[in-house]
């Protein structure tokens, strides 16, 4: 029963945390965030990152991004399709390299640093997302393409990881698994086409003839996990079947209803405990003395975002500011920089010491990014509002 009242504390402390944080004009998701720092290691050391908040942050983030899905406009993201391309590319292009480069001045071996700018090309939309629908521009060009930018990082940055896994470790075997890998994946976006299409308007027509409670709520859902359980069969991150599976959903005429239950179900339980998960991996030991290193790649890790961003939008024909909104809509690196970090530490391509001002690196920027986000949406969409 520890659990228990380990939730019940969350969801009072973030429930109280999101209340301040917008009374004082900020983001609700940096009080969620902090909330999770203060309950943490780095903090009261309260809450602890165990099996049941990890699975609990992992239901969270999945009912966020199938929430985004479900707020989209499908002709809106395939208008931006060709910006978010241009912005995904730069996004990465920019991080691999000036990490590498970064890592490099620290003297770090030439197959770590290089590790160090993957790890930095990673993308977490999902703190994005709920800064994009708490001031209500999800359905925007900028909203638009930094979802559509955010699928196409994800999938290029998997692609990255697996090619360079083999070459950087010389393990031969990932070589061998990858045109595997690719052929799963590409099958997959073409069931995706399938589900939009015919597949979940048949479901839901189903599910309302079914005689049971929720049943059009428990088949979304059914679409929702099984779609992410699947994208993470193969090797995709499991948020991109959430995402995808709430654009299917949205073309359904009960559409409504499942964004207001599932908008109950997943802020009441889920997805506070995401956010506070997120915070709960700050660890403030030995920071002292990697103060320096965590400045720089931080700096590193925000500046490439949002200039990559910023170039690729502007290529796309993006004004100005439109372009610096995308730039900061793509800078939270969140969930999948701690996965790929993961992945290097389980193949010995990060050094121990490396390790903990890396999580830092990855949660500062996750912290900064609603607020740069909020100030550029705010320079476009009040002057419009005026």
């Amino acid at each position: 029963m520890e659990f228990i009242g380990t939730l019940c504390l969350i969801l009072i402390a973030t429930t109280l945390g999101s209340h301040l944080s917008r009374r004082i004009g900020i983001p609700a998701v940096i009080g969620q965030l902090l909330v999770g720092v203060i309950l943490g290691q780095a903090g009261l050391n309260w809450v602890h990152p165990n099996i049941l908040v990890h699975d609990f942050s992992e239901i969270g983030v999945i009912l966020l991004m199938f929430l985004a899905g479900l707020e989209s406009d499908l002709s809106l993201l395939k208008k931006y399709f060709k910006p978010g391309m241009f912005v995904a590319l730069l996004g990465i292009l920019f991080p691999v390299v000036f990490g590498w480069l970064t890592g490099e001045a620290f003297h770090v071996p030439l197959n770590e640093a290089l590790f160090f700018g993957i790890i930095l090309a990673a993308t977490s939309v999902s703190i994005s997302v709920e800064v994009l629908k708490e001031l209500n521009v999800v359905n925007t060009k900028e909203g638009s393409t930094i979802l559509g930018a955010s699928v196409v990082d994800d999938i290029l940055v998997v692609l990255v990881l697996s090619l360079s896994l083999s070459f950087l470790t010389g393990d031969t075997a990932n070589q061998t698994s990858l045109p595997l890998i690719l052929l799963e994946q590409v099958i997959y976006f073409v069931f995706i086409f399938l589900l939009v299409k015919w597949i979940a308007p048949l479901l839901m027509s189903f599910a309302e003839k079914i005689y049971a409670n929720s049943a059009v709520i428990i088949v979304s859902l059914v679409i929702c996990l099984g779609m992410s359980f699947v994208a993470d069969l193969v090797g995709l991150s499991s948020v991109i079947g959430a995402f995808f599976a709430g654009i299917a959903v949205s073309q359904t005429k009960v559409k409504q209803e499942v964004y207001r239950n599932v908008e109950a179900l997943g802020y009441s339980v889920f997805i506070p405990v995401f956010f506070v998960s997120v915070g709960l991996e700050v660890d403030f030991a030995n920071f002292g003395s990697q103060l320096f290193f965590i400045l720089a790649f931080t700096i590193v890790a925000i500046l490439t975002k949002l200039i990559g961003g910023y170039f690729g939008a502007k290529v796309a024909g993006f004004s100005g500011n439109s372009s610096l909104m995308v730039g900061a809509g793509m800078i939270s690196r969140g969930e999948m920089a701690l996965i790929i970090l993961q992945i290097g530490q389980q193949s010995k391509l990060i050094e121990a010491r490396y390790y903990s001002p890396l999580v830092i690196i990855i949660l500062l920027t996750t912290l900064v990014s609603p607020l740069i986000l909020k100030h550029f949406t705010r320079k476009i969409y009040t002057v419009k509002a005026n």
